[in-house]
């Protein structure tokens, strides 16, 4: 190792001083870290010092690494940034790595459109839409959601105004005063308008420009004697004061920061993010790791990089309670203030309530880090039991399990989930449509649906596959894995007389009870119903789908494609026959006379037809 380390440090000696990106592998030709350096030379070296470094981390990834390669950029800025390129790409063993994009809930807001609408998404378009968060979780936006309608009375229904203005009768909300009810056409896109102004303020943190607006909308309706509207608001305004009181309230009224401190040992580490409006916090996140992930000051400025890579709004300051260095707060408060479009500082306290305040979230990312250890020590026990019962060679980390669904001969659907240290991994979800067999046959279209699987080695083999099946099932998947030469441990999950898990079956050994064990059977049992809920939704819906098309079928001019691209462009038949002629012909595919001959089907009887 020592000769092998000499090599490189004098491979890093020769790079340049300049700004750049450099990546690290292991033997295997594997990338293991990626990280940037405004000279390139300073940093690499470093690695490769003959005295070692003080983060245990460090050291254990440089015992891995084999050689390096280095890419020169601009500038620092334009290293940060590839390097979080590459980060997202190649997903390093040692570098800190976020969730995905597709995890992140946002609040989406339609500007552009008359009536605009409050919606819940997990994608953010390249469109004129106005985008908050990401949000912690789901629950957290839902909340938020719930709460602009109950407070603003935007609409809850799927309807599109002006399109569906009078059209239906006003729904229950509308009757309730919870709902501005633009289907009855009684409010102006201006009224409407300044309605929205509020819910955009709100949800960028305004509570207090968002109480004065309502407390005159107030006091206008009671001068006018419009008590009716006027008690609307004041309740209205009630229960923004309620939300307001449950904040945790960390600064002055006017304070708006974000507080981002982390907390390290040789078991994991986390990350704490609290976001400080109007001197309250009215969010916060954790980011938790493994053992390996470096965390020096390095890591964190990728990693806060990143993180505002994902969310729509950048305060004007960023609390860090953790020292990276005076040269990564000045690239980071450069990096944060590009992306902001305005000045953004970027300071480490060192006294005061400010300090005070980012212990305190170093306190919860200390927190949230010993929660995780101690639920890896209960899943990581679970997954040793569970190697031991089935006498496998090592600890089954990665999991995936089948399962076949069909409707008579319809929609025939496999259906894969992932499990990754004890947890469903919703990346790692597939289903399957079967080409292989036109009737319901379990044994060729779970063949099918593991072979297809199979043909992705990019996306790691399972330690484990469990079918929900029995010793059939895995008969025919250990035939698949042995003409293929892949060793895989195979199980079948097989259920009682009441459809409960009770055992697991391989082709080669008795019956392996799981009742005893309560934690291997909570595992196994939860796998098996994720297994077919995915399976039967998966088909579900694509029956759906083929029911759908085939109902707009019926219409004459309209076949398989058509109807694709109607669905495609309304996404409900219910759009598609609120539909003017005119909307329907400027749909992809659909010509004048296709849309009339849409229109007229289904207004056959507003035509005196039928």
């Amino acid at each position: 190792m020592n000769k092998k380390l000499d090599e490189l440090r004098r491979l890093a000696n020769d790079l340049p001083h300049s700004p750049g990106v450099y990546l690290m592998y292991d033997r295997g030709g594997t990338i293991i870290y990626v990280g940037k350096s405004k000279a390139l030379h300073d940093r690499v070296s470093q690695y490769f010092a003959p005295r070692g470094h003080d983060n245990f981390k460090t050291d254990r990834m440089v015992s891995h690494v084999d050689r390096f390669e280095y890419m020169l950029t601009g500038s620092e800025i334009e290293a940060l940034t590839l390097e979080n390129r590459l980060i997202k790409l190649h997903k390093p063993r040692y570098n800190i790595l976020l969730k995905d994009d597709k995890s992140y809930p946002y609040i989406k807001v339609t500007v552009a459109d008359e009536y605009p609408r409050v919606e819940f998404t997990r994608k953010r378009a390249n469109d004129k839409a106005r985008y908050f968060g990401p949000y912690s979780g789901a629950g957290v936006a839902g909340s938020l959601i719930r709460t602009i309608q109950r407070v603003f009375g935007t609409p809850r229904c799927n309807k599109r105004f002006p399109r569906d203005i009078g059209k239906e009768r006003p729904c229950m909300y509308a009757q309730l005063g919870q709902c501005a009810a633009p289907c009855t056409g009684k409010i102006t896109p201006e009224e409407y308008r300044v309605m929205i102004d509020d819910v955009l303020r709100f949800l960028g943190g305004s509570f207090s420009d968002v109480r004065e607006s309502l407390e005159k909308k107030m006091r206008y309706a009671s001068d006018n004697l419009l008590f009716e509207i006027a008690a609307r608001h004041r309740d209205s305004i009630r229960e923004l004061s309620r939300l307001w009181d449950r904040q945790i309230v960390v600064g002055k009224p006017d304070a708006e920061y974000d507080v981002i401190s982390s907390w390290q040992d040789e078991k994991s580490e986390c990350v704490a993010v609290f976001y400080v409006r109007e001197g309250a916090v009215s969010d916060r996140e954790r980011f938790t790791f493994g053992a390996d992930s470096i965390m020096d000051g390095d890591g964190m400025t990728s990693f806060i990089c990143e993180l505002y890579t994902k969310r729509e709004f950048i305060p004007g300051t960023v609390l860090l309670g953790d020292d990276v260095g005076e040269e990564n707060i000045s690239l980071l408060s450069r990096y944060l203030s590009e992306r902001a479009g305005r000045k953004v500082s970027v300071r480490v306290p060192k006294r005061g309530d400010l300090r005070s305040l980012c212990d305190m979230v170093r306190d919860n990312a200390r927190q949230y880090a010993k929660e995780y250890e101690k639920e890896y020590e209960r899943t990581n026990d679970t997954l040793i039991k569970l190697a031991s019962m089935l006498s496998l060679e090592v600890v089954p980390e990665r999991i995936e399990a089948c399962d076949i669904s069909n409707f008579g001969s319809d929609n025939i659907t496999g259906a894969i989930i992932s499990v990754v240290d004890g947890k469903f991994n919703k990346q790692g979800y597939r289903t399957y449509k079967i080409r292989s067999t036109d009737t319901p046959d379990d044994y060729a279209s779970m063949r099918e649906t593991i072979s297809r699987r199979l043909d992705h080695p990019e996306n790691p083999y399972p330690d484990l596959f469990l079918l929900d099946g029995g010793r059939g099932h895995v008969g025919v998947i250990r035939d698949l894995l042995e003409e293929r030469g892949i060793e895989i441990p195979v199980f079948g999950m097989v259920k009682d007389d009441f459809h409960k898990t009770r055992a697991l079956v391989s082709v080669d050994m008795d019956e392996i009870s799981i009742a005893r064990e309560q934690s291997v059977f909570q595992l196994i049992y939860k796998i098996q119903e994720e297994i077919h809920r995915f399976a039967v939704t998966s088909m579900s819906r694509a029956k759906s789908k083929t029911l759908t098309r085939s109902s707009l079928e019926k219409i004459p001019g309209v076949g398989p494609s058509k109807a694709r691209d109607l669905l495609a462009a309304f996404g409900t038949v219910g759009a598609i026959k609120s539909a003017s002629v005119e909307e329907l012909a400027a749909c992809k595919g659909i010509s004048r006379k296709n849309a009339e001959s849409i229109y007229g089907y289904y207004h056959k009887s507003e035509n005196g037809e039928g």
